[in-house]
C-alpha cells in the first residue's frame, strides 16, 4: 500500500511537471473578415457578431483582393513632389479610369487605409487550465486591438516586433472568439509618411498579419526576458534573466543555464551553471548568472559566424519550463575612428535595405528567405546591411546571424515630411519604446551590431539625438550608436558614436577621371568612425522585361507606362540595349565610387544605394539588382566583387587617356579587412591589349598587409611609345595565390599631327555653303557645339542620371550614358565599347544634346545619349544622313581639330574624318536639310514642366536646419 502511494505520488508530480510544457495552437488559415470603411465597428460592437467575409492568414488585405480599386484619388501613403503625372498632356491616356498607371512606385492591386476586423473560433484544451496564454501576433500593421468573446484585451502599434497579448484572464475551455481589428491609418503616432516601415513608395501600407499567429500556452512562471552579454576578452557571458510569476504563491526553485555551438565545423559546449531563484507572488525576479566559456571558445564574425544556443531552465516542485536563445560570441566596438569585431579592425562595405518585397507587399518573416538575399549581398562583396527607417522582422537577424552580415535596423520613422523629433510629439517616445523593443526581442543576435534612430529628421535634432544615444551607450553594450542616418546638409550629432552621413562621397567628374585623390579631407574633422550615407544612387534604365516578374501584389504600371512611352517615342526596340549601356555606366560609377573610399585612410565604411533597385519615390533604379534581387544580365556577382571585397587591390592612376609619347604611371595600393593579416603576400601586375597579348608585367616583393585602407604597395611604369595605334589597354593587379583581382582599362592614341581634309567641309554652323555643297554631292562635318536649341533644355554629364528625375523635379543630370553603334567604321580610330566609358569624359561631359523630335521615327544616331525614361526623347549626340546628293555627319560634342587638351575628343574626330575620307562613309538613312537645321532653330515641343510647388527636402533651403514651422 505504502509503494503504491510513493507510486501515485510520483505521477502526480511527473503530471504537474508535464502540465506546463509549452503548447501552441497554429491559428493561421481561414479567419473571417469584414473591412470598416467609416470605423464604426467599436460602437456596433463587431466583436459580438460573426463577421461577414473571411481572408486567410498569415497575408494582407491587399494579398487576397481586399480593399480599393486604385484610382486618380487614391489617398496613398507618402509624399508625391512630382505632380506633373496629373497634367502633361502625353500622359492622359495613363490617368483614365481602367488604365491607370501610377509611376510614383509599384501599384498594389487593392488599396485600403483604415480598420479591419478579423475573427475566429478557437477550441481551448481543458488541460490548458492554469497555464499562461499568450496571442503572437507577427508583423501586423499597424495598429491592432484584440477582444476575446466580448471582453477587449487591450491595444498595440508596434512596426518593429510582434503584438504580443496575454489572453489568461480572459479564455476558458470550449470555444472562445478571437476577434482583431487592425487600422493601418497614420494616427496620432506619426512616423512619416514615407517613412519606410509604413509608406508606398517600398513594400506599402499594407492591412494584416503577416508572421507567426499561434496561441502559446505555458508556465505561469515564466521568462520574461533573457538578454546575453558576451565578454570576449574573458571568455565569458552575463546572462540577464528577468522571471515573472503570475502566481498567487511565491516560486522558489532553481535556474540553470548551458550553452552548444551549433552551426560550426568545430563544435563547444559549456558547463552548465545553476542558481537558486526566488520569485514573490504576482512580481518578477531579475537574476545576473555568469557562463564561463573554455579554450575552445568560437567567435562569430563575417568570416566565421559560429553560433551557440543557450538553454535556460527554470524548475520547482511544480515548474518546468525552459527557452533556448541563439547568440554569438562577439564584440562589436569602436577605438578611435574605426570598427573591431573581436578587436580586429573591420571595414562596413553596405547597402541599404528599404523593405523591396514586390510579390507581397511586405517583409518575409522566413529564414530562408533572408537567407537568400543575405547570401545575395554577401556575394557581391559586401558584409553590412543597414534597414532605411524600418526594422525588419526575427528572421532577418537569424539569416544575418547564419550568413554573417553587420546589420544596422533603424528606429521606424523618417520624422520629416509631417512629424519632427524633440518637440514632444509622439514620435519622442515611441522611438524609445520601439528600439527598446528591438533590443528585448533582437538584441541577442550576434549580427544586430549598430542602431541609428532612423533617417534625415527634422526638430529640435541635436538635442534629442543626443540623449537618445546616450541613453542607449549607458543601457546596452552590444552595439554602437549613431544619432539618424543623415546626409551631408545635417546637423551633426556631438555624441554619436559613429556618424552615417552624406557630404564625404560621390565622384567629381566634372573633372578628368583620375583614381588618386580620396576623401581624406572631408572626413579629417571627425574623430569617430564615418560610414558614407547612401553612395552611389546611380540610375540605369528601366529593364522591361522585369514587368513579367510581378505576378503577386503588385503589378509593374510604372514600368508599363515607361514601355509604352518609350514605343510612343519610336525607340521601343531599344530598350535592351539602352538597360545593358546605361548599366555598364552604372558599374563603371559604383567602381569607381567604392574604390576611391577604399583608398581613403581611416574611412570606415559605406552604405550604398543600392545594390538592388529602390521601387518608389519616382522610381530610383539604381540597382544592379532588380527589386527582387536579381541580375539585370550586365554585371555578375564575380566582376563587382573584384572591386567591392574584404581584400581589394587598387591603383592610382592620374588619368585614362593618353598620347603614346607619355609615360603610364600607377601606384598600387591595397584595401584588406580580413580576419587575419596578409601575410607574405605578393602582389603581381599585368598590362595586355585588347588581343589578349601581354605588353608588360610585374611583381611587388612578398610583404605583410595588416587590414587598413590605401595601403601602399609599389609602382609600375609603362612607356607607351611601342603603342602604335589607337588602343584600349588593361592593367590587372591581383594577389597572388588568392581570388582578390581587380583591372582598369586605359586607353592611347598615336601623337600624330592631322590636318583637315580638303574634301570634307568642317563647319561650326549649318549655312549655305553646307548647303550648296551637300547639293552637290559633297561631305560635311558639322561641330554644332554650343549652337543647338532644340534638345539644350537636356543636360547631359558623364555621370548617370542620380536617383531619378522625376523625384527631384528634373535636376540634372537628364542623361543616362549613351548607346553607341560601336561596329560601325566611324570608330575604326577611336576604340570603343556600345557603352560610355572613360575615354569619352571629354567628349560626352556638359556637352550639348540634340532632340530629334522631328527626324524619322527610324532614324537612329551613331551616338545616342538615353534619355531619363520619364521622358523617353529621342537623343543624339553625333548622327550621319545623306542630304541631298551629299553626306554630312553632325557633332553636339565640341569635336574641336584644333584643341589638342582634350586628347579623346581629337582623337574621335580623327576617326570620323578618316570615316568620311573612305569608302565606307555611306549613310544609309536620309533626311532634309531643313529638318537638320530645325535643330538649331526650333525649341522641343516637348519640355518638362514640374507642376508642383513642393519639392524633397534635399532640394529645399536650410531644409536640415533645426526650424520648426
Amino acid at each position: 500500500m505504502k509503494k503504491h502511494s510513493t507510486i501515485c505520488l510520483l505521477l502526480m508530480i511527473l503530471f504537474t511537471l508535464s502540465s506546463f510544457k509549452d503548447e501552441v495552437i497554429n491559428l493561421e488559415g481561414t479567419w473571417l473578415f469584414q473591412m470598416d470603411r467609416n470605423d464604426e465597428g467599436v460602437a456596433e460592437k463587431w466583436f459580438n457578431k460573426k463577421l461577414s467575409d473571411n481572408i486567410d492568414l498569415p497575408g494582407s488585405m491587399a494579398e487576397f483582393l481586399k480593399g480599393d480599386e486604385i484610382t486618380l484619388k487614391t489617398k496613398w501613403t507618402g509624399s508625391i513632389y512630382d505632380s506633373s503625372f496629373y497634367f502633361v498632356p502625353r500622359l492622359e491616356k495613363y490617368r483614365q479610369p481602367g488604365n491607370i498607371h501610377i509611376p510614383f512606385w509599384l501599384t498594389p492591386a487593392k488599396h485600403y487605409v483604415g480598420a479591419a476586423w478579423y475573427q475566429k473560433e478557437v477550441n481551448i484544451p481543458a488541460d490548458w487550465k492554469g497555464k499562461r496564454i499568450i496571442l503572437h501576433l507577427e508583423r501586423t500593421h499597424i495598429e491592432t486591438r484584440v477582444w476575446v468573446n466580448d471582453k477587449e484585451v487591450g491595444m498595440q502599434n508596434s512596426l518593429v516586433a510582434s503584438h504580443d497579448y496575454d489572453l489568461t484572464p480572459y479564455l476558458v475551455t470550449g470555444k472562445q472568439r478571437i476577434t482583431i481589428r487592425i487600422d493601418n491609418s497614420i494616427k496620432k503616432i506619426n512616423v512619416g509618411p514615407d517613412s519606410h516601415s509604413v509608406t508606398d513608395h517600398t513594400q506599402g501600407n499594407w492591412n494584416g498579419i503577416i508572421g507567426k499567429i499561434d496561441l502559446e500556452s505555458g508556465s505561469p512562471v515564466y521568462f520574461d526576458d533573457i538578454q546575453i552579454y558576451p565578454d570576449i576578452k574573458n571568455r565569458k557571458a552575463r546572462v540577464k534573466i528577468t522571471v515573472n510569476n503570475s502566481t498567487q504563491k511565491n516560486f522558489i526553485g532553481k535556474i540553470s543555464i548551458a550553452a552548444k555551438s551549433f552551426n560550426s565545423a568545430l563544435s563547444d559546449e559549456t558547463q552548465e551553471i545553476t542558481s537558486k531563484l526566488q520569485v514573490a507572488k504576482l512580481t518578477n525576479n531579475t537574476i545576473e548568472l555568469e557562463l564561463p566559456f573554455g579554450k575552445g571558445m568560437l567567435t562569430w564574425d563575417e568570416f566565421d559566424p559560429a553560433l551557440y544556443h543557450l538553454q535556460v531552465k527554470l524548475v520547482s516542485n511544480k515548474i518546468n519550463t525552459e527557452k533556448t536563445v541563439s547568440f554569438g560570441m562577439r564584440e562589436f566596438k569602436i577605438i578611435g575612428n574605426h570598427f573591431l569585431i573581436n578587436d580586429n579592425p573591420v571595414f562596413l562595405r553596405g547597402t541599404v535595405h528599404n523593405c523591396e518585397f514586390p510579390l507581397t507587399g511586405y517583409p518575409a518573416t522566413t529564414v530562408e528567405a533572408w537567407e537568400k538575399i543575405f547570401k545575395k549581398i554577401k556575394s557581391y562583396g559586401l558584409n553590412h546591411v543597414r534597414f532605411h527607417s524600418w526594422c525588419p522582422p526575427e528572421a532577418a537577424f537569424k539569416a544575418a546571424d547564419i550568413v554573417g552580415l553587420y546589420l544596422q535596423p533603424e528606429g521606424p520613422s523618417w520624422p520629416n515630411h509631417g512629424p519632427k523629433i524633440g518637440l514632444g510629439q509622439p514620435i519622442d517616445q515611441f522611438l524609445y519604446d520601439e528600439t527598446q523593443r528591438m533590443a528585448k526581442h533582437y538584441g541577442n543576435y550576434a549580427s544586430y551590431t549598430m542602431l541609428s534612430a532612423g533617417n534625415e529628421p527634422a526638430g529640435n535634432q541635436v538635442k534629442y539625438l543626443n540623449a537618445f544615444v546616450d541613453f542607449w551607450k549607458a543601457k546596452d553594450n552590444r552595439r554602437v550608436y549613431t544619432g539618424m542616418t543623415v546626409g551631408g546638409s545635417w546637423p551633426v550629432v556631438p555624441n554619436a558614436e559613429y556618424q552615417a552621413r552624406g557630404g564625404v562621397r560621390g565622384l567629381d567628374w566634372n573633372k578628368r577621371p583620375e583614381t588618386v585623390s580620396d576623401f581624406s579631407a572631408g572626413i579629417a574633422a571627425f574623430k569617430v568612425p564615418f560610414v558614407a550615407h547612401e553612395i552611389g544612387q546611380y540610375c540605369v534604365f528601366p529593364n522591361f522585361e522585369e514587368i513579367k516578374k510581378y505576378t503577386g501584389v503588385y503589378r509593374a504600371k510604372n514600368f508599363e507606362m515607361f514601355q509604352e512611352d518609350l514605343e510612343d517615342h519610336h525607340m521601343g526596340n531599344q530598350s535592351k540595349d539602352f538597360l545593358n549601356a546605361s548599366g555598364k555606366l552604372q558599374v563603371l560609377c559604383y567602381k569607381n565610387e567604392i574604390e576611391k573610399i577604399l583608398r581613403t585612410p581611416d574611412y570606415a565604411g559605406f552604405q550604398m544605394l543600392g545594390l538592388q533597385d529602390f521601387p518608389g519615390q519616382g522610381t530610383a533604379l539604381v540597382g544592379v539588382l532588380d527589386a527582387f534581387f536579381e541580375e539585370k544580365g550586365y554585371v555578375k556577382a564575380s566582376e563587382y566583387s573584384r572591386f567591392c571585397n574584404s581584400t581589394v587591390p587598387l591603383a592610382k592612376i592620374a588619368k585614362f587617356v593618353y598620347n603614346n609619347n607619355e609615360v603610364f604611371n600607377a601606384e598600387i595600393i591595397l584595401f584588406h579587412s580580413g580576419k587575419t593579416p596578409l601575410k607574405n603576400a605578393v602582389l603581381s601586375w599585368t598590362i595586355k591589349n585588347e588581343k589578349g597579348v601581354t605588353l608588360a608585367s610585374g611583381n611587388f616583393d612578398p610583404k605583410t598587409y595588416e587590414n587598413g585602407n590605401g595601403i601602399f604597395v609599389g609602382n609600375l611604369k609603362f612607356d607607351l611609345g611601342t603603342i602604335q595605334e589607337a588602343s584600349k589597354l588593361n592593367l590587372k593587379v591581383q594577389v597572388n595565390d588568392t581570388a582578390f583581382v581587380n583591372d582598369w582599362d586605359f586607353w592611347v592614341y598615336p601623337d600624330t599631327k592631322f590636318k583637315l581634309i580638303p574634301d570634307i567641309y568642317y563647319t561650326t554652323v549649318l549655312d549655305d555653303k553646307a548647303k550648296e555643297i551637300l547639293n552637290k554631292g559633297g561631305k560635311v562635318f558639322l561641330n554644332a557645339a554650343g549652337k543647338v536649341v532644340k534638345g539644350k533644355e537636356v543636360a547631359m554629364h558623364f555621370l548617370p542620371v542620380f536617383w531619378n528625375t522625376s523625384w527631384f523635379k528634373m535636376r540634372p543630370p537628364h542623361v543616362t550614358g549613351m548607346l553607341i553603334q560601336d561596329k560601325s567604321p566611324a570608330f575604326a580610330n577611336f576604340p570603343t565599347n556600345y557603352y560610355s566609358d572613360l575615354q569619352w569624359w571629354d567628349i560626352q561631359n556638359r556637352a550639348q544634346v540634340m532632340n530629334l523630335e522631328e527626324f524619322p521615327a527610324d532614324f537612329r544616331p551613331l551616338i545616342q545619349p538615353i534619355d531619363t525614361w520619364f521622358m523617353n526623347r529621342r537623343l543624339a549626340l553625333v548622327f550621319e544622313a545623306k542630304v541631298g546628293k551629299g553626306k554630312i555627319i553632325v557633332s553636339s560634342a565640341d569635336l574641336d581639330p584644333e584643341d589638342s587638351s582634350k586628347i579623346a575628343s581629337k582623337q574621335l574626330f580623327y576617326s570620323l574624318q578618316q570615316y568620311m575620307n573612305s569608302n565606307d562613309f555611306n549613310p544609309k538613312q536620309e533626311l532634309s536639310f531643313d529638318v537638320i537645321k530645325d535643330i538649331f532653330v526650333s525649341p522641343s515641343k516637348e519640355v518638362f514642366n514640374t507642376y508642383t510647388k513642393d519639392s524633397p527636402d534635399e532640394l529645399k533651403p536650410n531644409s536640415a536646419q533645426n526650424r520648426v514651422k
